[in-house]
């Protein structure tokens, strides 16, 4: 199979799942005759600070295009960190009900396949006049934070401001660096503001993280993958990397997305919640960690499930990932409620937060253009921009939309790696059986993050040889047998 029908059957599952893979016309002349909007007077000039962004990629090289963040960090008074998340401003070119606007609320996010991305917000501007693109002046939603060295938010507040990113960086070196594996990143040569800046930033996510986890945070490893593809070659399957970079990223964005729900409750505002109830499956959460001999109390508790998980972790490394995914299934689906001035809040249990509004990537999800859309109406004292109703029924909408979105990238990552085995059948690789129901159990490989079903039976957490006995590209599926 050549490169182009990865790309045909991702456009094919896309439209299978009620997603658009293109763009009105409406969108498009409105995106061809977009440009850079005039720097209002009150936005607060903040382009002379440190400001560098984290994304993916590999090496030194950057292959993210829509860049929603950027981050400082200084210290402050009293042991205490000041924090500045910049939030690219896409509601300034992508004003409510304008047709790049409208396309946006189709699908609710950009959908990420093996071959290729569907931006939510044309490529013109999430790639171009409303990314936070290196040597670039943007405007931004600033968050400034007040962090303590316990990792509490003591203070936060929100404005405009116009920033510069100074520097794109990327993950895997930057995580490298961090952990000390490495040094810093070429690219930071003689820019010894932003190291310092860097890694104060991943001394506060350590310490928000820490705290999180003290309060129940589940700390899961996933077992996503992403295809890399050459010239009509699927030639690797890498894991999704984590580290003390996308760490950074991950818990100063979990903060500012809590200070962003805070500020429209206590204004008066409505806001859209990333919740995840209590656990779907809870009995059966029970049940599994009693069988690792483990004692989880009756009523859902994050903070017994996070304990049981971090011994498993260390008892158990090579299938800790198994039972993260069989975890994450019986948890539930987290979902996007609305939540009014004044009502309890209903928490994300997995993440240990009581507020948690999703708001820092406006280029990439529209719960977060919609917040952003909240945020400006509160900080000018207008009107609420969306009614009550309607707020509901976009909770709905994207709630049934980002699932939708997460099936084709996971339908595409199953075709690219059913494409990269298909010159191997008959070869043998170590597996763990990974998982099973009453007929079928399923194998993971354990020289690549694939997963296939195994033909024949095995016990869950086995460790055997298996031989590639079929691979079906347009369907994702991989059959293993096992081999002698």
């Amino acid at each position: 199979m050549k490169k182009f029908d990865l790309k045909q059957l991702a456009d094919l599952a896309m439209l299978d799942r009620g997603l658009d893979p293109s763009y009105s016309a409406l969108a498009r002349q409105q995106a061809e005759r977009a440009r850079l909007p005039p720097i209002p007077e009150q936005a607060v000039d903040l382009r002379h600070l440190p400001w560098c962004s984290i994304d993916n990629g590999e090496g030194e090289e950057v292959s993210s295009k829509d860049l929603d963040q950027i981050t400082v960090a200084q210290p402050a008074p009293n042991g205490n960190f000041t924090v500045y998340v910049a939030i690219a401003d896409v509601d300034v070119l992508v004003p409510l009900n304008c047709p790049i606007d409208e396309q946006a609320r189709r699908n609710t996010t950009t959908v990420y396949t093996a071959e290729k991305n569907y931006p939510m917000i044309h490529p013109r501007l999430s790639e171009g006049l409303t990314s936070l693109n290196q040597d670039e002046d943007r405007l931004a939603m600033v968050n400034q934070l007040t962090v303590t060295s316990t990792g509490e938010v003591a203070d936060f507040r929100f404005f405009q401001g116009l920033v510069r990113n100074h520097l794109k960086l990327n993950y895997e070196s930057v995580g490298q660096w961090l952990e000390g594996e490495g040094a810093p990143p070429a690219r930071l040569q003689g820019k010894e503001e932003m190291i310092a800046s860097l890694q104060l930033q991943d001394q506060v996510a350590q310490i928000l993280k820490e705290r999180r986890r003290r309060l129940g945070s589940l700390e899961l490893e996933s077992l996503e993958a992403r295809a890399q593809i050459d010239q009509d070659r699927v030639v690797r399957i890498l894991p999704q990397l984590r580290n003390h970079a996308t760490e950074l990223i991950e818990n100063l964005m979990v903060a500012s997305n809590g200070c962003a729900s805070r500020f429209l409750n206590s204004q008066g505002y409505p806001s859209l919640q990333r919740v995840v109830r209590q656990p779907k499956f809870w009995d059966e959460i029970v049940a599994l960690a009693a069988d690792k001999g483990w004692d989880l109390p009756p009523a859902p508790d994050s903070g017994g499930l996070a304990r049981f998980l971090d011994s498993q972790r260390h008892q158990d490394a090579l299938h800790f990932p198994d039972l993260s995914l069989s975890i994450l299934k019986l948890l539930g689906r987290g979902e996007y409620v609305v939540e009014l001035p004044g009502q309890p809040p209903i928490g994300h249990f997995g993440l240990a937060v009581r507020d948690y509004s999703h708001a820092t990537a406006p280029n990439r999800r529209y719960p977060d253009l919609i917040t952003q859309r909240l945020l400006k109406a509160a900080l000018r004292q207008q009107a609420c921009p969306y009614p009550e109703e309607e707020l509901e029924k976009l909770a709905r909408h994207c709630t049934q939309q980002e699932g939708q979105a997460q099936k084709v990238e996971r339908q595409s990552q199953k075709s690219a790696a059913a494409l990269m085995l298909s010159q191997r059948l008959g070869e043998t690789f170590e597996a763990v059986v990974s998982g099973q129901n009453r007929t079928t159990s399923w194998v993971r490989l354990l020289t690549m993050p694939i997963e296939g079903k195994l033909i024949g039976s095995a016990k869950l957490g086995q460790r055997l040889r298996v031989k590639l006995a079929a691979v079906n590209v347009g369907s994702g599926f991989i059959d293993f047998r096992a081999a002698p």
